[in-house]
């Protein structure tokens, strides 16, 4: 069972470490400058980025936040999926979307359910999930659609205005 977690916080360590060293790499600034911001010395800062070193949480937030990213987007997407995903997502609209949704979902839970919010399995997290994924797929297509007629009645409009 040692082994287990020994390898588990190692590997989290790693994964870490690769997603500061990308928020690093992206953020155009120097190493010195992004370890002043986030109250960290530099060797600390250099030690964590090669996993050689835990990053608590605190400074973890405030080595992102000096490279300019979201840092509780960043670690709610890094502890939910992996430090490939978060560093792909980090700063992108579907990053803020997902942050604003897991900022949301408990209250809208609450409200939707109310006294059944206690009938709610786990074992629906992933069908909802897809159902979710679904509905916002469908909303994008009918967006898209309204675009397509609304552009349509704008070029008819400036039709008329000129002909």
């Amino acid at each position: 069972m040692t082994d287990m977690v020994q390898f588990s916080e190692e590997q989290t360590r790693i994964d870490l470490a690769r997603l500061l060293t990308s928020a690093v790499e992206t953020s155009g600034r120097t190493r010195y400058d992004i370890a002043r911001d986030a109250q960290i010395h530099k060797d600390a800062l250099r030690r964590v980025l090669t996993g050689k070193r835990s990053a608590s949480l605190g400074e973890a937030s405030r080595i992102l936040q000096a490279c300019g990213v979201r840092s509780q987007q960043a670690l709610t997407m890094f502890l939910l999926t992996d430090a490939d995903q978060c560093a792909e997502w980090q700063g992108t609209e579907i990053g803020r979307f997902l942050e604003d949704f897991l900022t949301a979902i408990p209250t809208a839970l609450v409200c939707e359910l109310g006294s059944r919010l206690q009938e709610v399995r786990p074992r629906w997290a992933k069908g909802t999930a897809q159902r979710v994924a679904r509905l916002l797929s469908d909303h994008i297509d009918e967006l898209e659609r309204k675009d397509v007629l609304l552009g349509d009645v704008f070029l008819e409009v400036e039709g008329t205005r000129h002909g």
